[in-house]
């Protein structure tokens, strides 16, 4: 292995595992240098614009899954991009495509969420030699979970004509969904916490519980993955049985008795690759086009700022909330206006 700054440039052509970590760190940091520009918009927001202005920044929209999915549905019955959350399409759209090209890489290679179920199950691994497995049955009856709640969501939006998408969009509660998730977490109250710290241990001992059982997104992007031309693949002549793909497959499949790995809990993040130690038996690939770890990246990344690049280069990534809308309602979060309505389109009149 080369040493000093060759060493890195070695790691980061021939480990795909270093790889994917730098991908994934540069992507944590990307959402928190959103989550601080976000905080001072809203932070101006409150002060009622004594502090200096704060513009929001349009990736927050990729934490509005729901309103991604209505406004998506929204464009394709009635073929009108919204002015409210804009950009929430094109990440939709950016995801589901990286899901198309190459498996679940978004889990494995972008989401924040996934990187912290991952690392935390790692650090209990780390930290009690092993991570619990479920047994087969309750894991299979838990897995369709995600799939319920996806066609729950899936069914409602599809159940809503192109006139109550459009109130919905443009409804007071949407306009400020991303300042009311904000606020939940700002001020979460003992009950979410709480089932925050169980999820975070229940991480801990197992592997990703919430991407594998509840996350519908997961769901979604799972469902569209077998679509994926690439495929982990194994060449059975070459194949020693070691069954260290197996244990290193953070979905817990069993790479070893593929010979095409078609699941749709695979997330291509290569690690059954990295662990194999014969050469050219087990590899991402369609037919004969092998994606190696920068191979992978390059693509998943260039898909992902091709379709969100479209949307900023048309104009339809900053939404068209007026600052002084913003300040007119910042005031009145806590009415009723801005309550979820259980699901409904809140009732408003026309000044609302």
């Amino acid at each position: 292995m080369p040493t000093g700054p060759r060493r890195w440039w070695w790691k980061w052509r021939e480990d795909s595992r270093f790889l994917r970590l730098t991908v994934q760190l540069a992507f944590v940091v990307l959402c928190v240098w959103i989550g601080v520009e976000f905080h001072a918009f809203v932070a101006w927001g409150q002060s009622g614009g004594a502090l200096p202005f704060a513009p929001r920044p349009p990736g927050v929209e990729g934490f509005l899954p729901i309103s991604a999915l209505m406004s998506t549905f929204h464009w394709l019955r009635t073929g009108t991009l919204n002015a409210i959350h804009p950009a929430s399409v094109f990440i939709l759209l950016a995801i589901v495509g990286m899901s198309l090209a190459v498996k679940k890489s978004f889990c494995s290679f972008f989401c924040p969420v996934g990187t912290l179920s991952e690392y935390l199950w790692k650090l209990g691994r780390l930290a009690f030699s092993r991570n619990l497995r479920l047994p087969k049955i309750v894991d299979l009856f838990l897995r369709p979970l995600k799939y319920l709640l996806l066609g729950f969501f899936v069914v409602s939006i599809l159940r809503m004509d192109g006139e109550s998408l459009g109130r919905f969009i443009g409804s007071p509660y949407n306009k400020v969904a991303d300042i009311k998730m904000y606020l939940f977490f700002a001020h979460i109250s003992t009950l979410a916490l709480k089932v925050l710290v169980v999820l975070a241990v229940v991480s801990l001992v197992l592997k990703n519980p919430w991407c594998r059982y509840l996350c519908p997104y997961g769901g979604l992007l799972g469902a569209l993955s077998l679509l994926s031309p690439f495929k982990i693949t194994r060449q059975e002549s070459t194949c020693i049985d070691c069954v260290l793909c197996t244990k290193a497959c953070p979905q817990d499949i069993a790479v070893h008795t593929k010979k095409r790995v078609q699941s749709d809990e695979c997330t291509g993040c290569l690690d059954c690759v990295a662990a194999c130690p014969v050469k050219d038996t087990l590899d991402l690939r369609a037919g004969t086009r092998i994606l190696s770890g920068p191979k992978l990246v390059a693509l998943v990344v260039a898909v992902f700022l091709a379709v969100t690049g479209v949307g900023m280069l048309t104009g339809h990534w900053q939404n068209r909330i007026p600052a002084a809308e913003y300040l007119r309602r910042f005031p009145r979060l806590d009415s009723p206006l801005y309550h979820h309505a259980r699901g409904q389109v809140p009732n408003y009149g026309p000044g609302d």
